[in-house]
């Protein structure tokens, strides 16, 4: 599970600097990469957004922790 999460760490940073970019200087790393609209590209970011739902699991069950002790 922890080579999951890694994983999924990794996958977020990439779709954060991608957005960044996007945000500030309308450039699509990945699109520029794998190409506009490609099923790579496609692929890209469904894995980002998988990595996204992964990483919620975490947050939840920590807030809630938190709140237990609290």
């Amino acid at each position: 599970m922890r080579a999951i999460r890694l994983i999924a760490l990794v996958l977020l940073i990439v779709g954060g600097l991608n957005w960044g970019l996007v945000g500030l200087f309308d450039f699509d790393l990945v699109a520029a990469i794998f190409g506009a609209g490609s099923a790579l590209a496609r692929i890209v970011y469904v894995l980002v957004g998988i990595s996204a739902i992964i990483s919620i699991a975490p947050l939840v069950s920590e807030a809630s922790a938190d709140r237990r002790l609290a």
